[in-house]
């Protein structure tokens, strides 16, 4: 789990089930004195990606992964008069996706271990192990994350895991945005150039086609029915190389999915890569046939293109070149019929 994120811990209480379901945090700005509420300054703080542990009964029971930033909105709906602090005016909502543990923690049966790195100060776990009675959402310390990831044996790495590869990379990728609009260290129109890129717009478009004609697999030829995709992602490239032509390919869109995933890539020499992960019937259905050859590629684009099969192809099930079958290799039948080779588990 990435160093620089987040961990926020969200005492439930009887909310749980609702907030776990309706996939949300909500607070109230203020209590009933009209006065402003400490948990409404952690709210305006969680980020996209930030990790969130959850405690109810008296265990925590879920990790979620926050989906973007605090919203003003009102009471939803479902709390209603199960809230039981006839709150009526606005609070701050921030979209959490959770996934229960399968195996929960009961941090009272952990004090010796947790109270070793528990912080003198805002705690959101008291001394007895029992969460905090006058907190709903707290900063989790780094010290105290990872005793909690140790605690719970790789669980929470697993959930994070899963709900980001779900949602394809975008939480990284709104993070970064939100980091690039923070910035103060670049002018307007730097900051126009950097987020456009992301969606393959602007300069950076302009600089991918002087390389780029056409898609590499397909040969379509109609930029407009094109994408211009990093091959080093966007969330991961410095300011210079979010705007590299040479870190970029001209994809249609149905290929710039998989590549963007990790599904496909590219050898230096062109040779096209298929994961193993990917159902043989895929590229069958969609015309391109296998083994293939794309052109070989610059060396400019060649240094992107290693990080994209180390960190991304790799990362998620990278195979071997397309036709070079070992002992594992199976020949599967594909849509109409037509063979192709897949490597088996």
């Amino acid at each position: 789990m990435p160093a620089l994120l987040r961990h926020w811990w969200v005492n439930h209480k009887h909310t749980y089930p609702r907030e776990i379901k309706g996939e949300y945090l909500w607070w109230p700005k203020k209590n009933q004195k009209g006065v402003n509420r400490d948990a409404g300054s952690n709210m305006t703080r969680v980020m996209p990606g930030d990790v969130v542990f959850s405690f109810a009964d008296d265990a925590l029971r879920a990790v979620g992964v926050a989906l973007g930033r605090a919203r003003e909105a009102p009471p939803p709906a479902e709390r209603g008069a199960a809230s039981g602090d006839g709150t009526v005016d606005p609070g701050w909502q921030v979209p959490v996706r959770f996934i229960e543990l399968e195996h929960p923690l009961r941090p009272r049966d952990h004090r010796a271990q947790l109270g070793a790195v528990l912080p003198a100060k805002n705690s959101p776990i008291g001394a007895s192990g029992d969460g905090s009675q006058g907190a709903y959402l707290a900063a989790v310390p780094d010290a105290l994350a990872a005793k909690l990831r140790e605690l719970l044996g790789g669980q929470a790495e697993n959930i994070v895991e899963k709900i980001t590869q779900a949602l394809g990379g975008r939480l990284a990728d709104d993070a970064e945005e939100e980091a690039i609009q923070q910035r103060t260290d670049i002018d307007p129109t730097m900051k126009v150039d950097l987020l456009s890129s992301r969606r393959g717009q602007g300069v950076y478009r302009e600089s991918v086609e002087l390389i780029e004609r056409s898609c590499r697999v397909t040969g379509l030829l109609d930029r407009r029915h094109l994408r211009a995709s990093h091959i080093k992602p966007w969330c991961k490239s410095n300011d210079a190389e979010k705007l590299d032509g040479s870190n970029g390919l001209l994809l249609s869109p149905h290929l710039d999915h998989l590549f963007a995933r990790g599904y496909l890539s590219f050898s230096d020499s062109g040779d096209l890569l298929v994961s193993r992960y990917l159902n043989p019937a895929v590229p069958i259905s969609w015309g391109i046939a296998l083994p293939r050859n794309v052109g070989a590629f610059r060396p400019e684009q060649c240094r992107y293109l290693e990080y994209h099969r180390r960190e991304v192809f790799e990362r998620h099930g990278g195979g071997r070149r397309q036709g070079q079958a070992s002992e594992l290799d199976t020949i599967v039948a594909g849509v109409g019929g037509e063979p192709v080779i897949t490597q088996s588990e």
